[in-house]
């Protein structure tokens, strides 16, 4: 469009205090143009163009390590000192006692051996990976292997609107007039679209006209026939001043006297003025345009007039046929979506560049705002990229008795993707979405439909959970072990567990079963809790208190084995300490699925997998019972049978304990 010239204060000024979207004499960089034609002046090029600008801030938006990253850090370090500490602790009590150096260097390593949980890595990364794999099945592609356990502890969801919480395409809402099929007809013969083949309003043109005759071709009415029954004799283009546009048609074959028709819709403000009637009276249809306005909807007025073929368009004697109400329709699945998120505990925040009246209109049908509750904080209107951007920063940088959001941020446009990068996980839409935006994203969606946000955050949420379950469960051996082996440094004892035997217990009776527990499928409630908190530590005052009482009832179970057999000599005695702390172990895992149920109300064949590691290692564990060379290789004598069933209900001590505790009444925290 050609600039006019301006002056200071009109609707034209382009001025940095002009809203963006209120720029109307401007067109920008990526723009397409659905009809018309026109001249323009080149204003700006390169970084002062607002491509250049948001190509900018996407350049100066940062990522932080997620907060799994920043938890498993700070465990690494609590174990790494946790384990020098009692490395030296049992070196020095050893060196004090007057044991050989060797016996003491053999015992230090042996804790060193049982405080450190080799499989945690493995964990880590096959849980995740499990995870992209389960949300590659929901339509959630993820880029970033990280971004898969951050989606789960996500706080606060900041959206555009346009295409991702709604079909980014116009449709008729609402029709009011005295006769509506006459008032779908005059909006369809007053459109220079054209509809595709396939159905929808989906074709060449302005979209608005394009909704317009996607609405009169459910009522029959197709464009193609109101060309050949009603040929177009003359047009008046829209003009963005009078905001209207008009089409005269002849009513039938015609001549130069022969009746036509004169069809005009625009903005319902401006026509209705100009009409001598309307269905009810003008007054009624000003209060219906009102309170369609109110609604968040566009609304079209459209008019008509009786005139002579050969006779120029005039707009005067204009009959008002009634109002059309569009809107870009929220997604059905983005409301179910966003209420579920609301259960969960987490805030949904839409950022647009909509007018103020539409998007509260829109976050009122989408549950983004429940009656009566104010738009402040959680809907955004006539935001630009910078703004965007802004408010993610803003959300996540912690401040006084606030630590901050875990921010995730979707969008599909170019003007997104700063804030998508920005946000600790950004979402980009796969279909509708641009290159920009999805380069800049953590996640894409497939399907570009917003419920997958939230299917990814319940796959978030177990991957966490299982991640901390299956910690504990670790932990939870390594403590034992470490209080088998200091306890009995402490007393003078000879060494229960040697070095290999504690290897054997950590990378076949200890991963096995962690890599089980971490495929977990997701708790029935899992997104009925509230997201953790940022500050939370992966392993809060509860799971070290479980692991602490876990490990010392395994090690008491497994010191009381030890020192009754002690008479049958080291080699047996040792043997069956081995083999008790092993079955313990593998029986525990059933345990560990889940701190408040127990196994059989979590469901027994939920995780077969489980099922199979443990018979598996329970078999590998019997069959070195049988096997001379392997009890030589560790130090151990053979079991007889029925030593070998001691071995088995001793290790089923510790697990019946800890499920007969979930009937327990639990305390706070």
């Amino acid at each position: 469009v050609k600039q006019p010239v301006e002056q200071p204060g009109e609707p034209g000024s382009h001025g940095p205090e002009v809203p963006l979207a209120e720029r109307q004499d401007q067109v920008f960089l990526g723009t397409h143009v659905a009809t018309g034609t026109g001249a323009a002046t080149v204003r700006a090029t390169g970084r002062a163009t607002e491509m250049g600008r948001i190509a900018e801030l996407l350049a100066g938006a940062t990522r932080t390590e997620t907060p799994l990253q920043l938890q498993l850090a700070r465990l690494s370090r609590t174990l790494l000192l946790l384990c020098l500490g009692v490395v030296a602790a049992v070196a020095a009590l050893g060196l004090w006692q007057g044991r050989p150096v060797m016996e003491v260097l053999m015992a230090s390593v042996s804790l060193a051996v049982a405080a450190v949980p080799e499989g945690l890595p493995a964990v880590v990364t096959i849980a995740l990976a499990v995870g992209v794999q389960r949300m590659a099945a929901r339509n959630v592609l993820v880029r970033r292997l990280h971004a898969v356990e951050t989606l789960g502890a996500v706080s606060l969801i900041c959206t555009d609107k346009t295409g991702t919480l709604t079909t980014g395409v116009m449709s008729v809402r609402e029709l009011h007039g005295a006769d509506e099929r006459a008032l779908i007809y005059a909006a369809a013969a007053c459109c220079d679209a054209t509809l595709d083949a396939g159905g929808g309003p989906v074709g060449t043109g302005d979209p608005t006209e394009l909704a317009i005759l996607a609405a009169a071709a459910e009522q029959g009415i197709l464009r193609a026939e109101i060309e050949r029954l009603a040929p177009r004799i003359d047009v008046q283009p829209f003009d963005p001043v009078l905001k209207r546009m008009a089409i005269l048609r002849a009513d039938g074959a015609g001549g130069p006297s022969a009746p036509a028709t004169l069809y005009i819709k625009g903005a319902a403000d401006h026509l209705l003025p100009l009409c001598q009637a309307g269905p009810g009276g003008a007054a009624a249809m000003s209060a219906a345009l009102a309170e369609m306005s109110g609604r968040g909807l566009r609304v079209l007025g459209v008019a008509s007039r009786a005139q002579p073929v050969d006779a120029p368009i005039a707009v005067e004697g204009l009959t008002f046929l009634g109002l059309i109400g569009m809107a870009d329709p929220p997604r059905p699945e983005a409301i179910a979506a966003i209420a579920a998120a609301r259960s969960g505990g987490i805030r949904t925040v839409m950022i647009t560049g909509d007018h103020p009246i539409t998007a509260y209109a829109i976050a009122r049908e989408l549950g983004i705002l429940a009656p009566g509750e104010s738009p402040a904080g959680l809907v955004y209107a006539r935001a630009t990229p910078e703004d965007k951007i802004n408010i993610v920063r803003a959300a996540r940088t912690p401040s006084a008795g606030n630590a901050g959001q875990i921010v995730a941020m979707t969008g599909d446009g170019a003007n997104d993707a700063p804030a998508i990068r920005e946000a600790h996980v950004g979402i980009a839409m796969g279909q509708a979405g641009t290159e920009v935006s999805r380069e800049a994203a953590a996640i894409i969606l497939t399907d570009d439909n917003f419920a997958s946000i939230i299917e990814g955050i319940r796959e978030g949420r177990t991957i966490y959970a299982n991640i901390q379950k299956t910690l504990i469960y670790l932990l939870s051996g390594n403590a034992a072990e470490l209080m088998i082996m200091f306890a009995a440094s402490l007393a003078g004892l000879p060494l229960p567990l040697l070095p290999l035997h504690l290897l054997w217990i950590n990378l076949l009776t200890d991963g096995l079963p962690a890599l089980a527990l971490v495929m977990d499928p997701p708790d029935r409630d899992v997104l009925q809790r509230p997201p953790r908190p940022p500050e939370a530590p992966l392993l809060g005052a509860r799971q070290w208190r479980t692991v602490l009482m876990t490990g010392a009832l395994e090690a008491a179970v497994v010191l009381g084995v030890f020192l009754l057999a002690e008479g049958a000599g080291l080699a047996v005695a040792r043997n069956l300490a081995f083999s008790t702390l092993v079955f313990s172990e593998l029986f525990r895992s059933f345990a560990a699925r889940s701190p408040d149920r127990t196994f059989f109300s979590v469901g027994a064949f939920t995780n077969r997998s489980l099922l199979g590691v443990v018979g598996v290692s329970v078999l590998f564990q019997v069959l070195l019972q049988q096997s001379a060379w392997l009890c030589g290789m560790f130090r151990i004598a053979p079991l007889s049978p029925w030593q070998l069933a001691i071995t088995v209900l001793a290790g089923l001590i510790p697990v019946t304990t800890l499920e007969l505790s979930k009937f327990l009444p639990k305390s706070a925290g």
